[in-house]
């Protein structure tokens, strides 16, 4: 498909004469045509940019779309903009496909310039470049039921078949580095296409276990409303939910930033309480259901934690790596009755008593309360779980359960 679009891009080149550079509608680089000119011009700073970095910068791409590129159907003129490193006047050939704009050939533009008739050869190859970039779109679309397939799939010969058909699908990128992201709860459509995510190879959605919010795995008190919790604690979550699986390419192991930026993309198009986990890099698709529990697994903690939100990378999970593999059960029977909503000031006390190493002093004056408040509470704490404070194993279990019942 690269090959398709770089003689498409040299054709053009050799109908006008010049070098010229096709980029998609995120000004991300496709294919530029071979630059062989004396003249330094030729190579303006974004330009360069363009074609070091696959990329522009937004205030290039806003001035250009100041011109209205993204709604012409015909070729657009851009003069020179030294201030913005634009020292060359620029044509624009929008490449459209049945009506939308798909990505920009660009073109320097010298006197006395190419002929309308040159023109409009030139775009007659504009729409043979915006039939393929349709194309690919619909195929990037439909690689939504091969991931689907293989991140619902148990490991065996189903999980193998489906990762054979992904490798099928993603041709040569398939052996190449990824990040997994999974962006939940997701709200907006089904699986939008990887043409408008920079870096996608991949999209789909599938159920989420909603969170239920801290200290909410016991029922409300008897005669009560069952979604209502009193005393500062939290409703049980609102079940089944969607997520999106989004898988990122990456061009090294040590640079998550294409990852982050498609979930920073993704999550402000899903509302305000979505989240973000990013799994760790790795080469190929073999591992990945592994990596998809990692993904989910940081966005739990994310929901959870909110100081490693709204966007949380497995490698920093810390303790939530090993909770977030243990199985969903009912709590230890020794700290059930403390994760009644009831008690949930008394929880969140333990909670941060425990986060501050068992020191009385910061406990007292990160929750505001007075020394001999904070020690009636720890008692009150002992009361109801039968677990004794000063030993240490009883404070990794209720620090563990109260850690795991955030999840």
């Amino acid at each position: 498909m690269k090959g398709d679009y770089q003689e498409l891009v040299d054709e053009i080149s050799a109908l006008l004469g010049a070098p010229a550079t096709l980029e998609n509608r995120d000004f991300g680089l496709i294919a530029f045509g071979a630059h062989d000119s004396d003249d330094d011009s030729a190579m303006d700073p974004v330009r360069t940019r363009s074609i070091l970095t696959r990329k522009s910068t937004p205030a290039v791409r806003a001035w250009f779309e100041g011109f209205g590129i993204t709604r012409a159907t015909g070729p657009v003129r851009i003069p020179a903009a030294p201030d913005a490193g634009v020292f060359r006047d620029r044509i624009c050939l929008p490449v459209r496909h049945r009506g939308v704009v798909l990505g920009y050939v660009w073109l320097l533009d010298a006197e006395p310039g190419p002929s309308h008739d040159q023109l409009t050869a030139a775009m007659d190859v504009a729409a043979r470049i915006g039939e393929l970039l349709a194309d690919e779109e619909r195929a990037g679309s439909d690689l939504s039921r091969e991931l689907r397939a293989v991140l619902a799939a148990e490991r065996g010969w189903q999980y193998d078949m489906a990762v054979a058909a992904l490798r099928t699908a993603l041709g040569p990128d398939a052996e190449g580095l990824h990040a997994l992201v999974c962006i939940a709860p997701w709200s907006g459509e089904d699986s939008p296409s990887p043409r408008t995510i920079p870096g996608a190879a991949a999209l789909c959605a599938l159920p989420w276990q909603g969170p239920a919010g801290p200290y909410a795995t016991a029922p409300a008190r008897a005669g009560g409303d069952p979604d209502t919790v009193s005393d500062g604690g939290y409703a049980p979550g609102p079940g089944p939910q969607r997520a999106l699986a989004v898988l990122v390419r990456l061009r090294s192991a040590d640079n998550l930033s294409p990852a982050t930026t498609a979930a920073g993309r993704l999550r402000g198009t899903a509302g305000p309480a979505a989240v973000a986990g990013v799994a760790a890099p790795r080469r190929g698709l073999a591992e990945l259901d592994l990596s998809w529990r990692e993904a989910t697994a940081a966005a739990r903690t994310a929901h959870a934690q909110p100081r490693l939100g709204p966007l949380a990378h497995w490698s920093e999970l810390g303790a939530y790596r090993l909770l977030t593999a243990l199985p969903q059960a009912e709590p230890d029977p020794a700290v059930r009755a403390l994760l009644a909503p009831a008690h949930a000031e008394l929880a969140r006390t333990a909670e941060v008593f425990l986060d501050h190493a068992g020191q009385a002093g910061r406990t007292a004056a990160a929750l505001g309360i007075h020394r001999q408040t904070l020690y009636y509470r720890l008692s009150r704490v002992e009361q109801l779980t039968g677990l004794d404070l000063d030993a240490g194993e009883d404070r990794l279990l209720l620090h563990m359960a109260l850690k795991t019942a955030r999840l």
